[in-house]
């Protein structure tokens, strides 16, 4: 099928109006980068410092959501939209945020790609993901439940360090493959939940290479972590960013899923129709919809906007009546509730 429909800038924006919205600011995404960082560490050095269960609690919830606002940041840098500099937008997504949740900029900038492409198309990568929607609400309690008792998480860790396994094997045997040519199913079975919640693709030797080095990668922030949160608070700072890790931010990650694209138009040719926009308050955007991601109907129309400026486009496009084309929903309780409509 011919990839998605391109939306013309100039029927929205004049030339100097286009240049400005799509220019990444210098400062806007480090300090977005640092914003996640400083709330999490923030969040587990005070409930670790306060020794209160509930605080560690509040902390895990806390946490998750700037874990997935790490996860949204580096799809920013996938964009190149971090920081007009490449080498900084790079090293913004691939280390400060990718690794922190075990995902690899390159695999995931390759796969990412071919999803706008081919957004709600036969050949988007992504399709697996919104298919089995709308669901039963008992069915998406026990995906809750798996993603809140850890299950999720572990089952991805452990096919990631199986083909991070294989990978290392090729590498001492000498094989040699170009960095580039990673199989776009490299960057997806950590950051992205099928149906289950499980997904375990098949990807070939420079795949499995590229999640070697993302696992590398991983391994090194989590070790880092580990270093500050012994060095000045013990175990449990550490420990409850872990807890995030293999909780809430799971949770997080599926609901944000589910709201971007579930129950929408698949097929269609019409570019309004092939994302949700889901309006976010203060919970919302602390939890599932960090850094403006719930503008994700905006973002496939002009994916060359930066995430700070999407609320922007959002009033402009509404401006120009086209909020009535689109898919918009009034919250993600909403969202879930028209998810779960069968049966």
């Amino acid at each position: 099928m011919p990839a998605v429909r391109l939306l013309p800038p100039d029927r929205f924006f004049d030339r100097a109006e286009w240049a400005a919205i799509t220019t990444a600011s210098r400062w806007h995404g480090p300090w977005l980068v640092a914003h996640a960082w400083i709330v999490s560490i923030a969040a587990v050095g005070l409930a670790a410092w306060s020794g209160n269960p509930a605080a560690w609690l509040l902390a895990v919830i806390i946490v998750g959501g700037r874990q997935l606002g790490l996860a949204i940041l580096m799809h920013e840098a996938a964009h190149g939209l971090l920081h007009p500099n490449r080498k900084l937008n790079n090293f913004l997504g691939q280390w400060l945020t990718g690794a922190a949740v075990g995902s690899d900029l390159i695999a995931y900038r390759t796969y990412h790609l071919q999803h706008h492409k081919f957004t709600q198309q036969p050949e988007d990568p992504d399709l697996s993901l919104s298919k089995p929607f709308p669901t039963t609400r008992a069915s998406l309690w026990r995906k809750v439940l798996r993603d809140l008792t850890g299950q999720t998480f572990l089952k991805q860790r452990v096919a990631q360090f199986g083909f991070a396994f294989k990978g290392l094997q090729a590498m001492m045997r000498g094989e040699r493959v170009d960095k580039g040519r990673a199989s776009t199913k490299a960057g997806t079975p950590f950051n992205k939940q099928s149906d289950d919640g499980m997904t375990s693709p098949t990807i070939d030797i420079a795949g499995a290479m590229a999640v070697t080095r993302a696992v590398g990668r991983f391994l090194v922030v989590q070790a880092v972590l580990l270093a500050a949160s012994l060095l000045l608070y013990g175990w449990t700072p550490y420990l409850l960013w872990l807890a995030g890790l293999a909780t809430t931010f799971q949770l997080y990650l599926r609901i944000r899923n589910i709201a971007e694209h579930a129950c929408t138009t698949t097929g269609s040719d019409d570019p309004f129709t092939h994302a949700r926009t889901t309006y976010a308050g203060w919970i919302a955007r602390a939890t599932v919809a960090p850094y403006w991601v719930n503008y994700h109907a905006e973002h496939h129309l002009f994916m060359g906007v930066p995430c700070y400026r999407l609320r922007a486009v959002h009033a402009m496009l509404g401006r120009q009546g086209k909020h009535e084309a689109m898919t918009i929903a009034p919250t993600y309780t909403a969202v879930l509730r028209q998810v779960t409509a069968k049966g």
